[in-house]
């Protein structure tokens, strides 16, 4: 394990850059599955989205210590910072589809009942049925990002937007309907860009509030209506998940992950996150931090 950091990528196994913010990226699950042996060790991507196409096979994937599994045919929808690894059955077929968080944010714009996809980590199955238009949406999405014509952004999002409403549509009922909430859908959705940027400022809800140009009390109510829970909770749930990946996969002391995460007082910090989850720092390290590094059980 590092002493300071999750082992952070562009793309898999590449040095982190600057992304920019129209990127979309295509590539075969095979091309960095096959040559690990079908094992993509714990890592993240900051600003990077994926969307894991699988046609056929599956697989399991940990992310911030939780494991999803999944068959074929379906998605996997990884947003951007989560801690993730895979362990493919040998020879499953499908492709990734990486999207910046920016890019991300003007497809959502498009659609508003989109907003909810990438709110956590989800393995989303979807019918035999679809398999050759998803195939269809992806080749399409492949072909324009070869090559660059008249209206070739136009056309990417028009692939990325087809990929994103079956994704939508095969969701549970309940979840999907957590992603009909009109106006309310985007306030939150904003929200939650700006919260992962500056979550570690452990800023007032009132100077989100102001940011986003809407009240206090506009801003609880979507957030009520949409997450089910207020901008506080969803402000802590960020910072206990950046401090829970730390100690999974980090070496650094209790008190410098609270310092990493906004809590100058240690004491404070380890009082917030017994409160939240019930177990210590400490305690939630020698739990969980062994199992954070295996794939499968």
């Amino acid at each position: 394990m590092s002493k300071h950091t999750v082992p952070s990528f562009y793309l898999y196994g590449e040095a982190p850059r600057l992304v920019h913010k129209d990127f979309v990226h295509v590539e075969a699950l095979v091309d960095r599955s096959r040559p690990s042996e079908w094992t993509i060790q714990p890592h993240a991507h900051f600003e990077l989205n994926h969307i894991f196409v699988l046609l056929s096979g599956g697989g399991a994937m940990k992310a911030d210590g939780a494991l999803l599994r999944i068959e074929a045919p379906g998605f996997l929808l990884v947003p951007a910072s989560t801690v993730h690894g895979f362990e493919w059955l040998e020879d499953s077929e499908g492709f990734v589809v990486t999207v910046g968080s920016s890019y991300v944010a003007d497809l959502n714009a498009a659609d508003e009942t989109l907003a909810d996809l990438f709110a956590r980590p989800r393995a989303v199955g979807f019918a035999a049925g679809e398999v050759e238009h998803v195939r269809r949406i992806v080749a399409d999405l492949v072909r324009e990002l070869n090559w660059a014509s008249v209206g070739h952004r136009a056309a990417v999002s028009a692939a990325m937007l087809s990929l994103l409403v079956v994704a939508i549509r095969s969701m549970d009922a309940p979840a999907a309907a957590g992603a009909r909430a009109g106006v309310h859908a985007s306030t939150v959705a904003r929200l939650r860009e700006r919260i992962e940027r500056r979550f570690r400022l452990r800023e007032p809800i009132s100077s989100h509030a102001a940011a986003l140009g809407v009240s206090e009390t506009a801003l609880r109510a979507a957030c009520a209506k949409v997450a089910g829970r207020s901008p506080g909770e969803m402000l802590d749930e960020r910072a206990l998940l950046e401090a829970q990946r730390a100690l999974l996969y980090t070496n650094l002391s209790v008190s410098e992950i609270g310092f990493s995460v906004g809590f100058a007082d240690p004491a404070y910090f380890s009082r917030f996150f017994q409160r939240k989850l019930g177990l210590s720092p400490r305690a939630y390290r020698t739990k969980f931090a062994s199992r954070a590094v295996v794939l499968l059980d």
